[in-house]
Parts: C-alpha cells; sequence; structure tokens
C-alpha cells in the first residue's frame, strides 16, 4: 500500500532536487579551486621549461621591427621585456602573426617616458599603445592588476630556490586563458618561458585552459568564443575538461556585452577562418543564441539531409575565407553584408538570371552589363541550391529590373534583423522549434553602413555606372571598409559560391578578360590548420606533427530541391520581412559602444589574439 505521506516527499524532493545540485556543483567549483591553488602552492617546479628559441627557428629576423624597437629601448632602460601571448604562439607553429605584444617590468607610466609616441588607455586593464614609424605595439607591464577585480593572492609568497624572475613570468601567466598563450618569449637570450606545459599541449595540437576550465569560463566568459575561434583557425582539439566546460557554459556568452560579443565575432570571420569558426559555434550551440536566423535556415537544411559543408552559409563564408587571411583581414561590415544577403536568398529564392544580375551589379557593372553576364552565364547557376529557383525560363529585361529592384530591397530589409531586436523576434516566429532570445550584438550603426554597400541602384537603375579596375583585391581599402571595395569583394564571393566555376558560356564577359566575376583558376588556400600541421619539420627537434591535410568533404551532387516554383515566386512578390523591415528605416539609432571603451576588453585579450 502506498504511503500516505510519499506524494509529499516526492514533492518536496523535487523542490529540494535544484538546491543540492547546485550545492553539488559550488562543491565541485571549490574543490577544483582549491586543487588550483594548492598546485599553484606546491609549483611543480620541474615541469617548468626554458627553451632555445633558435631550435624552432625563432630568430630576430621574424620579429616585426617597431617590437623589437620597444623591446630593445626598454631593456636599455634596464626592465625586463618579453613577447608574450598569441605572437609567440604563432611564431612557434611557423605564422605570421596579426600583431607582436610585449609584456615589462617597467610601470606604463615609465613605458610612455621611454618612447616619444606613446598612450595608456583603458580602465581595468590600462596598457601602454606605442607607435613606432607608424606601426603600434601594445606593452603591458607584470605589475597591472585590476583595480576591481577583488581576485585574492592564489600565492602569498615565492617559494624557496625560485628565481624572482621565474615567479613574476609565472603568477603573470596564470592569469591567462589558455596554456598555448603563456609563454614568454626573450630575443635577446634566444630564450622561450614554458610554465604551463604549453609546448606538449602545441605538440598534440591541444587547447587547454591554464586554470579549471569551468573556472576560468566563468571568469571571462569571452574566452568560450575566443578558445572556438583559435581551436577553428589553428586545427586545435579540446581537452577533455576544456570540451566540457563548452558545452555546459556555452550559454553564458548572452550575459557578455553587445560590443564584446560583436568584437569576438569579428575576430572569428574577418581573419580567414569563418567558415570552421561558424562550424564550432554551431556544435556547441551558439550559433543559435548569436544567429538565431540564419541558424534555423542553417538546421532546416541539415534536417533535409543536406550536408552543413554544402549550405548557402557555409560555402560563401568558406568563400570569403578563399580571400583573406590573418594578416590580410577584411572589414566587418563584409561579413554583416554576407549574413544580411543570406537571410535574404533563404526566405526569397530568386531565378538565376535576377540573382546573377544582382550579383554583377555589386561587381560595378551597368545594368545593361549585368543583364547579358546574367543571360550569359545563368545555365552555369548551381540550381542544386534550394536558394535558387530550378528553372531557366527567359525573362523581359523589364521583368529582370524590376525582380532585381524587389531584391535588393528585400536584402536591405534583412539588415534589420540582424540590428533590431523586435525584427528578429517577429522573423523567428516562422520557426517556432527554434526559440530565441532576440538577442542581437550587431550595431545599428553598422547595419547602416551594410545597408549602403547594398545600396547599388543609387537615382535608379539605369545610373549605375561601372568602374575600370583590374581583378586584385585592394586589401587595405577592404580592411578599411571602403565601400566599392566591399562591394567588388561582396560581389566575387556571391558568384564564386552560385556558379560552377567550369561551366563558362562562351560569349560571356570572361573572354575579353574585363570584369570576371568567378573566381577561376582559384589558388587553393590551405586552411591555417593546414599551416599549422606543415610545421613538422620546423618543429622537429621537439615534437612532430600529423601531416595529413583533412580535406574538405564534397558537395553533395543534389539537394532536396523546392519543387513549387509557383510558391517560391508568391514569397519572392511577396516578401519575408513585410512592412515593418520598411518602416524601422525611420527608427532612431542607437550605435553601440565603442569596444576600445568596453572595459571588458582586457590586456589578455589583445595579447591572445
Amino acid at each position: 500500500m502506498t504511503s500516505p505521506y510519499s506524494s509529499e516527499a516526492r514533492s518536496l524532493l523535487s523542490r529540494l532536487k535544484p538546491a543540492f545540485q547546485r550545492l553539488k556543483c559550488s562543491f565541485v567549483e571549490e574543490r577544483s579551486r582549491a586543487h588550483f591553488s594548492s598546485h599553484m602552492g606546491e609549483g611543480e617546479f620541474s615541469k617548468w621549461r626554458k627553451l632555445d628559441s633558435r631550435k624552432f627557428g625563432l630568430e630576430r629576423p621574424k620579429i616585426s621591427v617597431a617590437s623589437w624597437t620597444v623591446l630593445r629601448n626598454l631593456r636599455a632602460k634596464g626592465f625586463e621585456a618579453y613577447l608574450v601571448g598569441g605572437c609567440v604562439r604563432d611564431l612557434l607553429l611557423n605564422k605570421v602573426p596579426k600583431d607582436f605584444d610585449v609584456i615589462t617590468t617597467a610601470g606604463l607610466k615609465q613605458v610612455k617616458r621611454t618612447f616619444q609616441c606613446a598612450l595608456i588607455v583603458g580602465k581595468r586593464f590600462p596598457i601602454c599603445i606605442v607607435t613606432v614609424k607608424g606601426s603600434a605595439v601594445e606593452v603591458s607591464s607584470f605589475d597591472t592588476i585590476a583595480k576591481d577585480s577583488g581576485e585574492k593572492a592564489e600565492v602569498s609568497q615565492k617559494p624557496r630556490g625560485c628565481d624572482p624572475r621565474d615567479f613574476l613570468r609565472w603568477k603573470n601567466c596564470l592569469h591567462r586563458d589558455f596554456t598555448v598563450n603563456s609563454l614568454f618569449f626573450d630575443p635577446f637570450a634566444n630564450v622561450i618561458y614554458d610554465y604551463t606545459n604549453a609546448i606538449m599541449d602545441l605538440k598534440s595540437l591541444k587547447l587547454r585552459t591554464v586554470k579549471p576550465a569551468h573556472l576560468s569560463f566563468k571568469e571571462d566568459q569571452a574566452r568560450i568564443l575566443r578558445g572556438l575561434r583559435l581551436a577553428a583557425r589553428l586545427n586545435l582539439s579540446f581537452s577533455e575538461e576544456t570540451e566540457n566546460a563548452l558545452y555546459s557554459l556555452s550559454s553564458s556568452v548572452a550575459n557578455l556585452s553587445t560590443s564584446r560579443i560583436f568584437m569576438e565575432m569579428n575576430y572569428m570571420l574577418s581573419y580567414g577562418a569563418a567558415e570552421r569558426s561558424l562550424l564550432k559555434l554551431k556544435r556547441f550551440q551558439l550559433l543559435d543564441i548569436l544567429l538565431p536566423l540564419n541558424a534555423a535556415y542553417l538546421s532546416k537544411q541539415v534536417h533535409n539531409q543536406l550536408g552543413i559543408r554544402s549550405s548557402v552559409l557555409m560555402k560563401l563564408f568558406s568563400n570569403l575565407d578563399q580571400l583573406i587571411t590573418c594578416d590580410r583581414p577584411c572589414n566587418d561590415s563584409l561579413w554583416v553584408a554576407i549574413l544580411a544577403f543570406h537571410l535574404a536568398i533563404c526566405s526569397n529564392p530568386q531565378h538565376p538570371i535576377v540573382i546573377l544580375t544582382f550579383t554583377s551589379l555589386l561587381h560595378y557593372r551597368t545594368m545593361e552589363e549585368s543583364i547579358r553576364f546574367a543571360r550569359q552565364n545563368a545555365q552555369a547557376t548551381r540550381t542544386d541550391m534550394p536558394e535558387i529557383m530550378g528553372v531557366l525560363d527567359n525573362l523581359l529585361d523589364d521583368e529582370i529590373v524590376e525582380r532585381v529592384t524587389l531584391f535588393i530591397e528585400q536584402v536591405i530589409n534583412s539588415v534589420h534583423v540582424l540590428i533590431k531586436k523586435e525584427s528578429l523576434l517577429e522573423s523567428i516566429t516562422r520557426f517556432p522549434e527554434f526559440p530565441s532570445s532576440g538577442l542581437v550584438f550587431i550595431p545599428q550603426k553598422m547595419g547602416q553602413k551594410v545597408k549602403n554597400i547594398f545600396n547599388i541602384l543609387g537615382n535608379g537603375v539605369n545610373s549605375v555606372k561601372a568602374n575600370e579596375r583590374g581583378q586584385e583585391l585592394r586589401h587595405q581599402l577592404l580592411k578599411e571598409g571602403n565601400v566599392n571595395e566591399t562591394r567588388f569583394v561582396l560581389g566575387k564571393i556571391l558568384a564564386t559560391t552560385l556558379l560552377h566555376s567550369k561551366k563558362r558560356t562562351q560569349g560571356s564577359d570572361a573572354e575579353d578578360g574585363k570584369n570576371d566575376l568567378l573566381v577561376t583558376d582559384q589558388q587553393q588556400k590551405l586552411g591555417d590548420f593546414e599551416q599549422t600541421r606543415n610545421t613538422a619539420g620546423h618543429l622537429s627537434n621537439y615534437f612532430a606533427m600529423d601531416t595529413n591535410v583533412n580535406k574538405r568533404r564534397a558537395t553533395p551532387s543534389s539537394y532536396k530541391k523546392l519543387s513549387d516554383v509557383a510558391t517560391k515566386r508568391t514569397r519572392l512578390s511577396d516578401g519575408e520581412w513585410g512592412s515593418k523591415g520598411r518602416d524601422s528605416h525611420s527608427h532612431g539609432s542607437n550605435p553601440g559602444k565603442k569596444i576600445l571603451k568596453d572595459d571588458h576588453v582586457n590586456a589578455e585579450t589583445r595579447s591572445n589574439r
């Protein structure tokens, strides 16, 4: 017979269960913190390594002139000075660092007095930006401590027999995010200092946090995004502890400031590893949080048994990666424009001639030239994509102009979904199985910039002027966000994504070598991870790496096509965003905080890029 108190007992247990779980989590966290503090006290100094940098190929010519000048001048003043963080990691992997960061025993005011052009920036985590011959070097100080961190010293005194300089460097590296970012390099003594077993992690291409992973990610949720970016760019795998913490704490990224999220996303998508970064975001359920509508379209395609790498979103960013590198990045407006185009084309499938005309307009052609290009290359369009109508019926010029004009409006309106919470929540209602919190991290000011990129009709479709230019990319203009250069590169990316490169129609504009939209005979850019693996000979004195190149998955020969062309035409004419998207043009803008003024952007973020 059932006890009369059993239901009450079950009710009581159900109420106490969350408390037990919190208590268990707190116990595990405290145990990890205690173990970490004890570990720091014991030191395990026998594992500290001082390595000859010359055996890794790290020599003076690989260091930038500006950073060498800063190091030399600080040493001349009697201070210790080292290269630190991501630049050391990249040099070990035989990669060109995006920038060089210096850390010194000098105070920041002393650094400023040492150089003619120097500026101290930041409040919680100040650094000194030193400019040498037009190049900026970020200098941090060992003495810099976050004013409001409230962190207690985990090591009260220097252990017996420990060199004071080793102790200083060791304490500093314990505040860094990942072991591979905790290396110090003294180019004067040709010594690399490793206090966290970072060299072995590089050997195994393993990404591991310095502190216990869940403590590290709770301390700074941005480390979650940074870890995914590093793993994507360098093809690193996660340690088991780090991976488990990523899964359990990934949703905490939503607690970051929108400016911090935007900055981390820009590092992910602007430096040549965008496709792999998006795959990492998808794997750890972060794409659903940060880009919910793009993620919903992507999940629909995967659900329909389409390979994720074969989706339009991944192909667009893969082709972006073919054109940029870590030392030749694009402006953030380009990847935002790609996201907006993806939303528009997914919700409004287009006739091949229409989408090719739109693409050609971005690439500096007049409307007349663009229509001619589209007609000549329509049969080469990838109609195996559900976003492209599988029809090749002819369209009159007036109908093409009308449809292109409508699609441009739809693309511009799709920008609102990326920058306005109300537009996002309205659009995501079409996917009830993909709930969204309405998180929007792209500033409205950026949205206006992207709208200008798509404003390719001017005062009328016949007023567009073709610009004479070669096919080379002007990387400096692209980095600065020049609108014409961004349009040019966007047109190239769209054409490469939408056209079969080997199915060119004879008599097209490509024959005379002018305004060729396709990236034909394109150098097959090896991913950053392939370059990393090819450093085996470079690091052979210390460890060997697997040189097998991960090959991209082959594109499936076909998609499950949308067969109802009439439905597509109706969706095209009606538009997906409705009147609210159009009305939002008149709404006031509220640009996000400037990244440089975000107190959460600390010295660790800068030195570990």
